[in-house]
C-alpha cells in the first residue's frame, strides 16, 4: 500500500490505533481531530474513561462484543510495550485484576468464564478475575500521538470535517474529497470515520441506519496518601480503578443528555456515596477532579466496523460505546484486514 493516502476522521484511541496500524501497513496517513489529540479538556471518551480492559459483566453481552473485547485485551500488553519503547511514555498497562462484588448472577458468571477460558475464583461472595488489565487512558493517548508524530503521520487538530452530503459522492460510488470547516479539501484513497459520538452527524445524510448517539459518563478522581486497593472493584454498575501512583478513579454515570459535557453536583454526591460504601476509607479523601466524557452509544454495545453501505472507499470503525479503549487494537486490526482484502 506504499504511497496510498488514508484519512482517519477522529483522533481518539480508536482513531489513533487505526492510524498506527495503517502506517505500519505502508499507508500515508492523515488524522483529522476536532479538538487537540490527547488534550484533557475536550470531554471526549478516550481520555475520560477508566481504562478497564475487560467487558463489565460480559455474560450479559452478545458474543460480538466479548470477542472484540477479549481480543483487544490479548493485544494490549504488546501494544503498550511497543509504545513505551518507542516514545518513553508508559501507558501503564497493568494486570491489576478485578473483584466483582454482589449482586451478580454467580452461575452465569462462572459458566461464561469457563466457556471463554477466563480465570475466575470465588473468594467469599466475590468473584475474583486475576487476569483483568487496565491502562491509563491519557498516557495511552499521549503515547499513540507521539508514535504517530515519530512516524510521519499528519495530524490536523482543531479541524472538523463538514457533514458528508450525497453530492460529494462520485459516479463510481467513491468519495473523492472531503471539505473541512477551515475551507481545506482533503483528498485520499480511503477515508475512515472513527469519530465516536460525533460519527452520526458526519454521516447522517449517507448512512441513515447508523445508530450512534452520545451517552455522558461522569467520573471522580481521588488522591490518596496510601493505597486502599491494588485491584479494580466493580459493584452494581459502579467501578473503582486504582492507579499505581496512588490516584483512584471512581465512576461512572450513564446519561442520555445529548452532547452536554457538563458535570452535576447531584451526580458527584451520588458517586461519592457509592465510592465510600465500597471503600469506607474514602470518606475523608479529597476528590481532586470531577469530569465527564461522551461515549458513542449503540444498541447492545456493538460497534460498526466495515465499509460504508454505498461508498466503496469510506470505512467505519466507530460506535464502541463503553469499550472503545478495550476494543481499539482488535477493531483496528479487523478493519485493516478488511481493507487489505479489497
Amino acid at each position: 500500500m506504499s504511497g496510498q493516502q488514508a484519512v482517519v476522521v477522529g483522533g481518539g484511541i480508536v482513531g489513533c490505533t487505526t492510524a498506527m496500524l495503517l502506517r505500519q501497513h505502508g499507508w500515508q496517513v492523515t488524522v483529522v481531530e476536532r479538538n487537540i489529540i490527547a488534550a484533557q479538556t475536550s470531554g471526549e471518551a478516550s481520555w475520560a474513561g477508566a481504562g478497564i480492559i475487560f467487558p463489565l459483566l460480559p455474560w450479559f453481552y452478545q458474543d460480538a462484543v466479548n470477542q472484540l473485547a477479549l481480543e483487544g485485551a490479548r493485544l494490549y500488553p504488546a501494544l503498550a510495550d511497543q509504545l513505551y519503547q518507542a516514545t518513553g511514555i508508559d501507558p501503564e498497562c497493568l494486570r491489576s485484576g478485578m473483584r466483582i462484588q454482589p449482586p451478580f448472577e454467580l452461575e452465569a458468571a462462572l459458566a461464561w468464564c469457563r466457556a471463554n477460558q477466563v480465570e475466575a475464583k470465588l473468594q467469599g461472595d466475590e468473584l475474583w478475575l486475576p487476569e483483568v488489565l487496565q491502562v491509563r487512558n491519557p498516557r495511552l493517548l499521549q503515547a499513540l500521538k507521539a508514535w504517530l508524530v515519530q512516524h510521519q503521520v499528519t495530524l490536523k487538530e482543531q479541524t472538523q470535517l463538514l457533514p458528508l452530503p450525497e453530492v460529494e459522492i462520485g459516479q463510481q460510488g467513491t468519495l473523492k474529497r472531503w471539505q473541512t470547516n477551515t475551507g481545506e479539501t482533503l483528498e485520499a484513497d480511503i477515508f475512515i470515520v472513527t469519530s465516536g459520538a460525533w460519527s452520526f452527524d458526519l454521516l447522517k445524510q449517507t448512512a441513515l441506519s447508523l445508530e450512534i448517539k452520545p451517552m455522558r459518563g461522569q467520573m471522580l478522581l481521588y488522591q490518596l496518601s496510601k493505597p486502599v486497593s491494588s485491584h479494580i472493584i466493580y459493584r452494581d454498575g459502579f467501578y473503582m480503578v486504582p492507579r499505581k501512583d496512588g490516584y483512584l478513579l471512581a465512576g461512572s454515570t450513564l446519561e442520555d443528555v445529548g452532547f452536554d459535557t457538563g458535570v452535576t453536583d447531584a451526580m458527584r454526591a451520588e458517586m461519592q456515596t457509592k465510592a465510600e460504601t465500597i471503600l469506607p476509607q474514602l470518606k475523608d479523601a479529597p476528590v481532586i477532579k470531577h469530569w465527564s466524557g461522551l461515549r458513542p452509544g449503540t444498541p447492545h454495545n456493538i460497534p460498526t466496523i466495515g465499509q460504508h453501505p454505498h461508498i466503496g472507499n469510506l470505512y467505519l470503525n466507530t460506535g464502541h460505546f463503553r469499550y472503545g479503549v478495550t476494543m481499539a487494537p482488535a477493531s483496528g486490526k479487523r478493519l485493516i484486514e478488511l481493507i487489505d482484502k479489497i
